[in-house]
């Protein structure tokens, strides 16, 4: 979670010093948010049972179908692709892989004895039998983010980024009143 905030708000801090305005974002067109929603609680929330991985690739075809939705405006191209490839990696591996240098080397080396002797439903530690590791959360962000991340989560963090700046730089458009109305009627 730091980690998501410090993109955002170095998002903000370029869009702000390269001369956008906040305004931009409230003008950005975001379609079927409660979809993204419900795939990240799946993430964040799995319930006991047999059936969490089942949810854990549910939540990242909602993912998916909500980046797709959103697919014209900048920066979801990235996200999507991130979000595929952490699917990948998720999907042939039944959980995201964690290396151990990347736990260490971020500073989350009190994770260790969870994850070799509980595990989780998201993320494993890493075995030999595990494939694609290059695409696992095998990059190690340091204090005081201490996170291990994904080549996937970087590029949909960069995604992330340049949406909240194209949308701060993004111009407002001049229209006729009753234009502007009838948008907003249909838009609902």
């Amino acid at each position: 979670m730091r980690l998501v905030s410090l993109v955002l708000l170095v998002a903000l801090a370029l869009g702000a010093i390269t001369g956008g305005r906040l305004g931009g974002l409230a003008r950005l067109r975001i379609r079927w948010t409660p979809l993204a929603l419900a795939g990240l609680a799946l993430q964040i929330l799995p319930p006991a049972g047999w059936w969490p991985l089942g949810l854990l690739y549910l939540s990242f075809v909602l993912l998916v179908v909500f980046c797709l939705v959103n697919g014209s405006n900048p920066g979801f191209a990235l996200i999507l692709a991130g979000t595929l490839m952490n699917f990948l990696v998720i999907g042939v591996n039944n959980g995201m892989p964690v290396s151990r240098s990347a736990l260490v080397d971020s500073g989350q080396q009190h994770t260790l004895s969870d994850l070799i002797h509980e595990g989780g439903v998201k993320h494993h530690l890493a075995g030999p039998d595990d494939q694609l590791m290059f695409l696992a959360d095998v990059i190690a962000v340091p204090p005081p983010v201490r996170q291990a991340v994904s080549a996937g989560d970087v590029v949909a963090y960069v995604g992330v980024g340049y949406l909240v700046i194209a949308a701060m730089h993004r111009e407002r458009r001049r229209q006729p009143l009753l234009l502007g109305v009838a948008e907003r009627v249909r838009d609902g």
